[in-house]
């Protein structure tokens, strides 16, 4: 078992005005050391796939057709082995996994 997590961002050039909103915002609370605030989005599949580079393969076709827009944004996903037990706070990632990233821009 695969738990993806997935980023999908504006790419370089497009005009993000939810980001210039927030940096806007929060330049008038007082931030005033920041600049190029993007917004994006995050998501967190699970796949119940034994092998990696099929699940690999199945969460990059998953970016390209559903979760991205090819045409005005890029993305990213991390790969880590889910453990099989849920314990207090839910699934417990397995370690050293989290090195395996793909990334599409």
């Amino acid at each position: 078992m695969w738990l993806a997590r997935v980023y999908v961002t504006l790419k370089k050039g497009i005009l993000d005005p939810q980001g210039a909103t927030l940096e806007r915002a929060l330049g008038s609370l007082g931030y005033k050391n920041i600049s190029q605030v993007r917004v994006g989005k995050y998501m967190e599949i699970t796949l119940e796939e034994p092998d990696r580079d099929k699940a690999q393969d199945q969460v990059d076709e998953m970016c390209r057709r559903l979760l991205a827009n090819p045409v005005i944004e890029d993305y990213s996903f991390f790969l880590e082995e889910k453990a099989g037990v849920q314990g207090k706070k839910g699934w417990q990632d397995a370690e050293g996994t989290a090195d395996q990233e793909r990334r599409r821009q």
